[in-house]
């Protein structure tokens, strides 16, 4: 990747701040794809070029698949558009050149044109041959790419996030809910316009029709629904649902989803005119934006607007915003913290927030081997910390209700096989009386 300057960002070596990786420095990571090295090839004024290489484990990942899972955990912060030290950087649209050497065309000789072009890059895609020397064997599978437009460096990052395992048609993990999450989360602001939406939500989502008709549904809300096809409810569908349920069983009338992403549950919590207040935190200021959006607070009346609140805040950390509620809802989030730092949000939520009843929902470890192409001991996800089993979840479970003078019990969400149970488990926590 080439930054270029431009009137308004005349000194590129500035992209230091904005990627979160200082320029005279080469920084080497472990990563589940393999070994990543980032280190910066030329630092000017005029022009800076940063190259990532990456040292794939085995030749079964898909090469730009594993590029755009490296991508998210090297620049994570700039992905999602967060610089703390130079915050005006960040809407800056910048003049880039990204390079792919060998990137996957499969299916269409000018594929790459047909998902970069409408974004505005400008697209060279040099084929190449699949050997040099025999050029009656015609071409590979994969071109020279360069790429070429005015970005600010998140909205380029992005592309490449969503369009690299597009690119290869094929993803070396399981492909859920969570995926569809993460597509909606990151190509949300563009894909709806697309005219290869489509196509690259099918290939993304790995040809999932319900995934995709559930993503596409979410870009365009307000698109008229085909209601002639009935179809089953997705995992996630089915988590929002039991989880509404439980709310309603308890009696809450006031609710805070606890890492509450782009606002899924909120959205139904709106819905239901019993939750009086309800409040959606996350420690992602870009998730809170889209949740802002999805949910249309700034064209909302008066008087539903006054039951919702959207605020910034970790779930491992004590914030006395948090206190005062009926329930507490932790939706597949516990198993994107590091097991290190699972203490830490059991007392921000079960000994600091202390709401009346808590709600955790988390996958079932034991359901992966249902999951075709998931080998055996990966996580459901990528961004997953750990994942419990039954026995361990309820463990975990029981031994947090003791700790902190609650009472627990455990149900599975999502269809029931006799081996290994539901892909997703529940631990509803009600709190003693005699603790109140």
């Amino acid at each position: 990747m080439a930054a270029n300057a431009t009137t308004d960002f005349p000194d590129t070596s500035d992209i230091g701040y904005l990627l979160h990786k200082h320029p005279d420095r080469v920084l080497s990571r472990n990563l589940p794809m393999g070994a990543a090295t980032v280190l910066y090839p030329e630092v000017s004024a005029e022009r800076t070029t940063l190259a990532v290489l990456l040292d794939a484990i085995d030749d079964k990942s898909p090469a730009a698949s594993g590029l755009a899972v490296a991508l998210s955990r090297l620049f994570k912060q700039a992905l999602t558009g967060v610089c703390a030290t130079r915050p005006e950087l960040v809407s800056v649209a910048i003049d880039l050149t990204m390079s792919m050497p060998a990137a996957p065309s499969r299916g269409e000789t000018d594929l790459t044109s047909r998902l970069f072009g409408p974004l505005g890059w400008n697209v060279e895609a040099t084929p190449i041959p699949l050997d040099p020397t025999q050029p009656e064997w015609g071409n590979s599978e994969y071109v020279d790419l360069v790429l070429t437009g005015t970005f600010t460096l998140s909205a380029a990052l992005r592309h490449l996030y969503v369009l690299l395992p597009v690119l290869d048609d094929a993803k070396h993990y399981w492909v859920g809910e969570d995926e569809a999450d993460k597509l909606v989360r990151a190509a949300g602001d563009w894909l709806g316009d697309h005219p290869e939406s489509s196509l690259i939500a099918s290939r993304y989502l790995a040809h999932r029709r319900e995934l995709v008709a559930s993503a596409l549904d979410r870009l365009v809300p307000d698109a008229p629904q085909d209601d002639t096809t009935p179809r089953d409810p997705t995992l996630a569908e089915q988590r929002v649902r039991t989880v509404l349920a439980a709310l309603t069983d308890v009696g809450a009338k006031s609710v805070i989803d606890l890492g509450c992403g782009e606002g899924r549950l909120l959205r139904e919590l709106l819905a239901d005119s019993t939750f009086e207040r309800i409040v959606g935190a996350d420690v992602s200021d870009g998730a809170l934006a889209k949740a802002h959006r999805r949910l249309r607070l700034d064209d909302m009346a008066d008087r539903q607007r006054t039951r919702i609140e959207l605020l910034q805040s970790s779930a491992t950390y004590r914030d006395v915003r948090l206190q005062g509620f009926d329930a507490m809802v932790l939706m597949e989030v516990i198993e994107h913290v590091d097991l290190d730092r699972l203490p830490a949000l059991v007392r921000s939520v079960f000994r600091e927030a202390r709401p009346r009843t808590v709600l955790v929902t988390t996958p079932n470890s034991e359901y992966n081997v249902l999951y075709p192409g998931l080998e055996a001991g990966a996580f459901r996800h990528v961004d997953h910390r750990f994942e419990f089993t039954r026995a361990e979840f309820e463990q975990w479970g029981s031994l947090v209700a003791h700790e902190h003078a609650y009472e627990v019990r455990v149900e599975g969400i999502g269809p029931v096989d006799d081996t290994h149970g539901t892909p997703t488990q529940m631990a509803v926590f009600t709190r003693k009386e005699q603790s109140q």
